[in-house]
């Protein structure tokens, strides 16, 4: 009987035992996964990202996501500061840098426009020493547009008289060239390369010499037949380099790098035409007294007036073409109107 006495407190001692045992080991357990846990815990900030906004107007602007506090830390918190367990806090990252050179949040970025060669062309038109111009321009990129110019003008005036001789002209401008503007460092500045392709400027003159009328030719007296007056004709053409080169500069761009349609360019410069050429032909009599007793046709060379009046004429005409070789240039200016559009 006191064998079963002894018997069972000793299996209840036993059975306490490995209940206390396994209670220790489920705290030593807890332990364990709740340092584990804490160290493994995460950084406080999330890294920055640059959302870039494109806007319809070709502009863009960076924006900077603000980092976001983790759940159970201060935001405040920052490099070199401890949470509530004593553990150093990591560093936060550097934020992530968007394409190009960082901007400040706010600060739209700088436009990026590449020009789509012959996309865009101009269609103007301007007043200038060569008349009235009409103009068509092509982008070529950023830099560089090419141009073709027409210019015309033709003026004839009625017939007028100056000291007996009765003078009629008339002005005729035609022109036609091609050329390269270039924009340098991408500005409104221009500078002008070009060729005058077709260069139909001139000048004719029309004269009559009323009868009895004296006139001077290379200091030479002489007078206009009565029965036979004299007249002549004279052509000056300004074009005798064919092409001729141009060079000019300006400001405004022709084809505006932007969505405006309207532009207001001006031009300076100069066309190399060559010295002017004359050629004068002449007809009729002439005398050299107001008697008209010594007289003789223009056009015979075999009499000593005939002969005495065409030496005087081409020495006449030798000192005006070296007037004329001072004048090899022939000037531009022009103020013009201008409107470009998008072709593709």
């Amino acid at each position: 009987m006191s064998d079963n006495v002894l018997e069972v407190p000793l299996k209840n001692l036993s059975l306490f035992a490995l209940l206390a045992g396994g209670a220790v080991s489920l705290a030593i357990s807890a332990c364990c996964l709740s340092a584990g846990a804490q160290s493994s815990k995460p950084s406080i900030f999330s890294a920055s990202v640059a959302v870039r906004d494109e806007s319809p107007a070709n502009s863009s602007r960076a924006t900077d996501i603000a980092p976001s506090p983790v759940a159970g830390f201060s935001a405040s918190n920052t490099d070199g500061k401890v949470d509530e367990t004593g553990a150093e806090l990591p560093a936060a990252p550097e934020p992530a840098l968007t394409r190009g050179t960082p901007q400040r949040e706010g600060v739209p970025w700088a436009a990026e426009w590449h020009a789509v060669p012959f996309s865009r062309i101009g269609i103007g038109a301007d007043v200038s020493p060569l008349g009235i111009g009409i103009k068509g321009a092509v982008l070529l990129d950023e830099y560089f547009d090419a141009r073709v110019d027409m210019d015309f003008f033709s003026y004839t005036s009625s017939p007028i008289e100056v000291d007996g001789i009765r003078v009629g002209g008339n002005l005729h401008f035609a022109s036609a060239g091609a050329k390269l503007d270039l924009y340098p460092k991408n500005s409104i500045w221009r500078l002008t390369a070009g060729l005058m392709l077709f260069d139909g400027n001139r000048a004719t003159a029309a004269l009559k010499v009323v009868p009895g009328t004296s006139f001077t030719l290379n200091n030479a007296t002489y007078y206009s037949s009565t029965a036979d007056p004299m007249t002549g004709n004279g052509l000056l053409q300004l074009n005798t380099v064919k092409p001729a080169p141009l060079a000019s500069f300006g400001f405004g761009r022709f084809i505006p790098r932007s969505n405006r349609h309207w532009s207001f360019p001006t031009e300076f410069g100069v066309i190399y035409e060559g010295a002017p050429s004359l050629t004068v032909n002449t007809a009729g009599t002439v005398c050299t007294d107001k008697e008209q007793s010594m007289c003789s046709n223009i056009g015979d060379t075999s009499t000593p007036v005939g002969q005495a009046f065409n030496t005087n004429l081409q020495a006449q005409l030798n000192k005006w073409r070296t007037d004329f070789d001072k004048v090899k240039l022939y000037p531009i200016f022009a103020y013009s109107v201008v409107y470009s559009f998008n072709i593709r």
